[in-house]
Formats: structure tokens, C-alpha cells, sequence
């Protein structure tokens, strides 16, 4: 199986043009279920001994240490490995074809209220050229919801600070246009100020060695800023993406639109949020039907 792995990692990497987040990803599953299916047939198996019963004991191991959301992500590199193979003409069928995929368990994402992104993104109180930074980056994350990579890979030439606009690099590198609110402009527009206007081809965010900003290093700034304001909910970058949704969908925007503004492949991706609005609209309704009222 070790062959054809590294033969399917090679498609991933230059035919499929996955990023290495991506790749390190599919490298991590699959190396451990090569790992299950050594350590159960204690020699190298040929990938056409692998069968939909074998996935299945692996599985059902899984469901003792991991997330079924976890296990969904592992299959579904199973899958595709497997049909990389059936294409190929190595295997005559797929056996993860007969196993199906985990129910995930329903999440209302987590989301800040008004008072409480409005402190958060105020933290930053400071006139230097770093605390500038941090502020137009919680300004800019909660003001069009961009994923964290999103924002890092910006270079100053993607944002249009006159029109408040940015153009992002989403997943599966599809390009779209995100609206900047007057806020996120501002921070945006004095932290650039403060770096005399750099070139158009600069990274938008510098970390203090003046590299391009990682993901990473945001979720240590937001953590700082968490900690600042006192605030007892552990949040990540990614929550100010959930409360960027929830509040557009509050505010009366319709799902299709957030949906573009999220970068969504699917509607149903984006439909999570209405969970929350519901029970926001519920909560409404008890306080003023009276009807409802006990």
C-alpha cells in the first residue's frame, strides 16, 4: 500500500494542486489507516486485500477516541484514495463506497454578542504600529467574515480601501470580492499610514520581523486580546467568522447572500446559522406573545 500512497500523494500535489495544509492532511489519515491495516494483517497488504469490512473495523476503532466529524474526514480520504486507485485501474472497485459516512453531530456555532465583538475589537487601544495591526485585523474579520488564511495571503494591491472592497483567495483557490465596513477601512487605512504606504505587492499584514502574518500568529493575537478584556469565553479567529454570519442573518440578510460573503460551496454549509437565529427568534417570541408566557 506504501507505493501507491505516495503515488496518490504525487496526483494530489501536482495534478490536484491541493495546498499542503490539505496534503498533510490526507498524509495524516491515510498513514494511519496503512498503520490499522499492517498492524491487523502484520505484513504490508496488497491494497486489493483491502475490503468495506476491513474500513469498518477501523472505523469502529476510531469511534472510541475520536469526533465522528474526525472519522467523516478520514473516511472520506479513504474514499478518495481508493477511487484515485479504481481510475487508475490498480483496484476493480471501491470498498468505501459501501460504508457509510458518520452522522456529524449538529453544532450551533458559537458567536459573540454585540457588546462583546464591540470590546473585542476596540482591545487594541494603543498607536503603535503593531496594536494598529491587531485592530484592523479584528476589524477586518469581523466586518466581512474571511477565513483567517483569507486574510494572511492578502497582499495591499487586493484591497480597494476607496471602494471598501477586498478580493480574497478562498478554498479551491476561487476568487471572490468581500465588503469592507468603515470600520475595518479605518483600522486598515492607519495601519497602513503607520507603514508609509508600502507597495502594492507587500503583504497586507506583517508580523513585528516584518514577515508576511500566519494563521497562526492571529490565533495567538485574538487569544491576547481575549485576555485582555477579561472575557471567560475561549473563542478563536474562526468565532468572529460565526459571528459575522449570525449577525448578518439577524440583521435580515438572506442565506444566499451570506453565503457568497462566506464563501460557501454549498447552501447547506451556510444554513448552521439559522440554527441560531432560531433560537434568538424564539427567544423573542416567549418574551413578547402572550400566549407564551407561563
Amino acid at each position: 500500500m506504501k507505493k501507491e500512497l505516495e503515488d496518490f500523494f504525487g496526483y494530489l500535489a501536482v495534478e490536484r494542486n491541493v495546498s499542503p495544509h490539505t496534503l498533510n492532511a490526507y498524509r495524516s489519515d491515510l498513514d494511519m489507516f496503512r498503520e490499522f491495516v499492517l498492524q491487523e494483517q502484520g505484513r504490508e497488504a496488497a491494497v486489493d486485500a483491502v475490503n468495506h469490512l476491513t474500513i469498518r473495523r477501523y472505523l469502529s476503532l476510531l469511534h472510541k477516541s475520536h469526533r465522528k466529524s474526525s472519522i467523516g474526514r478520514k473516511l472520506a480520504a479513504i474514499r478518495a484514495f481508493f477511487k484515485y486507485l479504481l481510475r487508475e485501474g490498480v483496484v476493480r472497485k471501491n470498498p468505501a463506497e459501501l460504508v457509510s459516512t458518520p452522522k456529524k453531530e449538529k453544532k450551533v456555532p458559537f458567536h459573540l454578542n454585540i457588546d462583546e465583538v464591540t470590546s473585542l475589537v476596540e482591545a487594541p487601544r494603543e498607536d503603535d504600529l503593531l496594536s494598529l495591526r491587531d485592530r484592523a485585523i479584528l476589524e477586518t474579520l469581523y466586518s466581512c467574515g474571511v477565513r483567517v488564511s483569507e486574510l494572511t495571503g492578502l497582499n495591499i494591491g487586493e484591497v480597494d480601501l476607496e471602494n471598501g472592497l477586498a478580493r480574497v483567495l478562498g478554498k479551491g483557490g476561487k476568487e471572490r470580492l468581500v465588503p469592507l465596513g468603515s470600520q475595518a477601512v479605518s483600522a486598515l487605512a492607519a495601519y497602513l499610514a503607520a507603514r508609509n504606504h508600502p507597495s502594492c505587492t507587500a503583504p497586507l499584514l506583517l508580523n513585528a520581523r516584518g514577515g508576511r502574518l500566519t494563521s497562526r500568529s492571529v490565533a495567538r493575537i485574538v487569544d491576547k486580546y481575549i485576555l485582555k478584556i477579561a472575557a471567560m469565553k475561549k473563542i478563536s479567529p474562526h468565532t468572529l467568522r460565526h459571528t459575522f454570519a449570525t449577525h448578518m442573518l439577524e440583521g435580515g440578510a438572506d442565506l444566499r447572500s451570506i453565503q457568497e460573503l462566506l464563501g460557501h460551496a454549498s447552501l447547506s454549509t451556510t444554513q448552521k446559522y439559522t440554527h441560531v437565529t432560531i433560537d434568538r427568534l424564539m427567544e423573542v417570541y416567549d418574551k413578547a406573545h402572550p400566549k407564551a408566557r407561563k
